[in-house]
């Protein structure tokens, strides 16, 4: 198998299973010219010989919108990107779009519609998906239109737009919307269903029918009537042009889903802050009342959403390839969360011999090709990414002649690329209005891939030149052409005519996406998730040693959001997301529909693994947030590889230090003489990562400083405080457990922190005794400081799952110590309450993971508690009895507790109280 990352064009491992600064872009002339901008520039037209957007023949394509948007950048690389790019000659419509929980696909006739439910596994096990298909098909009676264009976008909403010269139709869908909105003339709306419709409620303009046993509604005008024949369902407008269709989650929801049918979205935007540690999001739909006054709406929230809102949630779900979604009443919701720690590189220790590191330093600085032979933009980002690594650590250990060496390389490198009419160049398209790097690689050109990994690069190296040359970085020197890819690929302003807002970066889906045209049957894809964060770190830095506050604190927002999505879609961290048919722990691409154990290149385990860790750096520390998920990832690849790693065995020690730094020690300790460090690495680098985690232990995500260039690591029972300060004078950074650390001017500083006197303000305690409330978002916690609320327990939908948990409730407790206590047992009191629904009856399981491992130990599951109909809360314990019970119980150090509720029987849902000492877990241990 190949050492070295390869993505040859049209090689896809699973082919057969997927059928505004005032810088940069200015008005230009029809001739080409050079466009300068500070020391840099670039070109209006690309080089000679090469190529910019094509379809899948090699023909040049253009943006794929109305007249009322021809002037709008169109934002690439987005889950509906197909309606724009047409990457097929003979589909002018679109290929599957996946909303979420819609999925969507245009056509002649108008919009098809599915909600899919059941995954299916795929490629010889190593893909689940969620595939579109289609339960029925909004339109205009006769409505043929020859394609379908985009019309209007906003944050995660887009308005496919369709017309045959007699017909016009428009549709509003978007990321977490039920609702279908549609606006149309020259025709009834038509509703075409795959199947003959069952009609469970008919209220002239209101309709519900299921459909492949999903339930719909349709809402045409106030005075129309909707007429069923066979598979076909049409209603006149009365006058009007709108209508539109919601998915429910239950036929009961069809009169709270009516009170929103005419309160149209129009648009969506996201808005963050960064402060002190934690940021926060709004996420808000802007609507129009098409009948009455309701503005309201309802919305769909992802599992890396409602994981992080204190908002309240209906009892309403939905299935979708990323877990449950949970739905809110409001147009507005908003989340919090620790941000991920970044750092410039990690902090000098006693571990690291100098001497040593010298030599390996030497190794890459004086290489006779320090770039490896990199002439396109991945693999030259790939080059600088290594060096840049190196800058901090020369100087940390006093070699000032290396320090500058590699500091002078990046700059080289970096300005020959920042200079238009040479070997290298960036050029901007202006059909496009994106900058491409020539020579591009990957599909960076011809398909607009990749843009946020190749690019992340760059912006890396010049934070860390800028640490060091504030006068280089300044916009009228090299910076300039910096914030000129930063606006292509992550550009933080909607009101830049020269770029789109956040290209590659999904808001809603938390995550970025990697294919430009979006032209697959799975929907668009990301495999690569950790070089998508390596731009969002690179921001941190680039913001803070700039004082730019703005693309710093954007970053610290990506940073943070994405590194929740990876937890939770790409490695499962809370076992909630992926389908218990799929056999694996990981997947090492993520696509509309699911996910897949793939690369795009190779079927290789290790790289597999090892792609959504690379490049490692200071902005990598959010991976040690999810320390079990590491562990059974490394175990499964393992059994896959059939033994230790040996192709990138550098990238997978330094995964593993996350979780374990002294097995990852003894690995290098007993393998650094025998390998060929991975092409964005080397042995200087790693060795320093190794050694300085061996010293201070892993990363400990439960803390943060008041600055995003921090970070603390947990060792045993000692935490070490660590922080660099960009500032140009000293200042103390105040960290959420109450220390502090003083932190000398453009310096990094580490320390076992001081006492501040305040308290965290956040806190989020290592569990202590062993009473666990239960908290809504899938917490246990032995904090007694709870809000008293509630979770929904899905309906068991009238079968039986008496000792097999069914869509449960999952609440976790991790890092658990404790003594078990002869002769105890597990004890629960749960509060729970059916309201006036008959013959149902909850059930739980607890499961201990004595040490952490992702292997459960012991596991015992209680006969269900038959709840009466009675509203009020009654409660169901131990004392029911145990139904199965496997393995054996012993002390636990760092052990996990997991606590599964499901509904046994019944055809209903029914609530458990959180929040509350009178809803509670008690463990056997002291």
């Amino acid at each position: 198998m190949p050492a070295t990352r390869t993505r040859p064009a049209a090689v896809l491992v699973l082919a057969a299973a997927l059928a505004a600064t005032g810088l940069g872009p200015m008005a230009s002339p029809a001739a080409a010219a050079t466009i300068p901008v500070g020391a840099g520039s670039y070109s209006d037209t690309r080089p000679a010989g090469t190529t910019g957007p094509t379809n899948n023949t090699g023909q040049p394509v253009t943006p794929k919108v109305t007249d009322a948007a021809k002037d709008k950048p169109v934002p690439t690389n987005d889950w509906w990107s197909s309606l724009a790019f047409q990457r097929y000659g003979d589909n002018p419509y679109s290929t599957p779009m996946y909303g979420h929980p819609l999925t969507y696909q245009a056509v002649s006739g108008g919009l098809e519609i599915g909600y899919p439910t059941s995954p299916s596994i795929v490629g010889d096990g190593r893909q689940y998906e969620y595939a579109h298909k289609a339960d029925l098909t909004l339109g205009l009676s006769g409505l043929n239109s020859p394609d379908t264009k985009a019309d209007d976008w906003s944050d995660w909403t887009v308005t496919p737009y369709w017309s045959d010269g007699s017909r016009t139709l428009r549709t509003t869908i978007g990321h977490g919307l039920p609702f279908v909105y549609a606006k149309g003339s020259g025709g009834d709306a038509r509703i075409t269903t795959a199947a003959a419709p069952n009609v469970f409620a008919d209220q002239g303009n209101v309709l519900g029918i299921t459909v492949g046993g999903h339930h719909y509604a349709l809402f045409a005008p106030s005075g129309s009537d909707w007429n069923v024949s066979g598979s076909a369902i049409t209603a006149g407008l009365n006058g009007k042009d709108y209508f539109s269709v919601a998915v429910l989650p239950s036929t009961d929801a069809l009169a709270t889903y009516r009170k929103y049918a005419f309160s149209f979205v129009t648009g969506s935007t996201v808005d963050w802050d960064y402060s002190g540690g934690t940021v926060r999001a709004t996420y808000k739909l802007t609507t129009e009342a098409k009948e009455g006054s309701e503005r309201g709406t309802l919305q769909a929230l992802y599992r890396h959403q409602w994981l992080h809102t204190q908002d309240a949630l209906t009892s309403y779900t939905y299935v979708s390839p990323r877990g449950t979604m949970k739905v809110r009443e409001g147009s507005t919701f908003t989340t919090s969360q620790k941000a991920s720690p970044v750092l410039p590189g990690l902090p000098r220790t006693d571990a690291v011999d100098t001497a040593r590191l010298r030599t390996y330093l030497n190794d890459v600085a004086n290489s006779s090709d320090p770039f490896s032979g990199a002439v396109d933009t991945y693999w030259t980002g790939k080059a600088l990414g290594k060096l840049a690594q190196l800058v901090p650590l020369a100087d940390q250990i006093g070699e000032g002649a290396i320090r500058d060496k590699l500091i002078n390389l990046l700059k080289g490198r970096l300005e020959q690329w920042f200079t238009a009419g040479g070997a290298n160049e960036f050029s901007y398209d202006k059909a496009w209005k994106t900058l491409i790097g020539y020579p591009a690689s990957y599909g960076s050109d011809a398909e607009l891939n990749d843009h946020h990994f190749h690019y992340g690069y760059y912006v890396y190296a010049a934070a860390i030149v800028a640490q060091y040359d504030s006068s280089w970085a300044a916009d009228s020197a090299w910076g300039g052409m910096v914030k000129t890819l930063i606006r292509d690929a992550s550009n933080p302003s909607r009101g830049d005519s020269s770029f789109p807002f956040l290209r590659g970066f999904d808001v809603y889906a938390g995550h970025s996406w990697a294919s430009g045209h979006q032209g697959f049957a799975a929907g668009n894809n990301q495999e690569s998730s950790s070089e998508s964060t390596n731009l969002s770190a690179a921001l941190v830095l680039w913001g803070s040693a700039t004082g730019d506050a703005r693309l710093r604190d954007l970053g610290s927002y990506l940073l943070t959001t994405e590194a929740e999505a990876i937890a939770q879609y790409w490695f499962d961290a809370d076992e909630q997301v992926f389908p218990s048919s799929f056999g694996h722990d990981t997947v090492g691409m993520v696509w509309g529909s699911g996910g897949a154990y793939a690369t795009w290149w190779t079927a290789n385990p290790e790289e597999i693994h090892g792609i959504n860790v690379l490049p490692v750096t200071g902005g990598s520390l959010h991976l040690g947030g999810e320390k079990a998920a590491i562990r059974r990832n490394l175990a499964e690849m393992e059994r896959e590889n059939g033994g230790p790693a040996q192709e990138w065995r550098d990238i997978l020690w330094e995964f593993e230090s996350f979780t374990n730094p002294s097995t990852a020690k003894a690995k290098w300790d007993g393998g650094h003489g025998s390998y060929t460090p991975e092409a964005g690495e080397s042995k200087a680098h790693t060795y320093h990562w190794i050694e300085t985690f061996g010293a201070l232990g892993a990363p400990d995500p439960t803390v943060t400083g008041d600055v995003p260039s921090s970070a603390v690591f947990s060792n045993g029972t000692t935490r070490t405080y660590v922080a660099h300060n960009y500032a140009s004078s000293a200042r103390t950074v105040t960290f959420s457990d109450g220390k502090t650390l003083s932190v000398p001017a453009r310096s990094t500083a580490s320390g076992t922190g001081d006492d501040s006197g305040e308290p965290d303000p956040d806190p989020d305690p290592e569990p202590t005794g062993n009473t666990f409330e239960l908290r809504s978002g899938g917490r246990l916690t032995t904090a007694t400081d709870g809000t008293a609320g509630s979770d929904t327990i899905a309906s068991a939908g009238g079968a039986n799952h008496d000792g097999t948990p069914n869509q449960p409730l999952v609440y976790i407790a991790r890092g658990v110590n404790g003594t078990l206590t002869p002769g105890a047992s597990t004890k629960f009191k749960f509060q729970v309450d059916a309201g006036t629904t008959v013959g149902l009856g909850q059930q739980v399981r607890v499961s201990y993971d004595l040490t952490g491992d992702g292997t459960y130990d012991r596991t015992e599951t209680y006969h269900y508690f038959a709840t009466d109909p009675v509203p009020g809360w009654e409660q169901y314990n131990q004392t029911r009895g145990l139904k199965s019970a496997g393995g054996s119980l012993g002390n636990m150090k760092n052990g996990t507790v997991r606590l599964e509720v499901w509904s046994a029987i019944g055809n209903g849902t029914s609530r458990i109280q959180t929040g509350t000492e009178n809803s509670v877990l008690v463990i056997p241990f002291d």
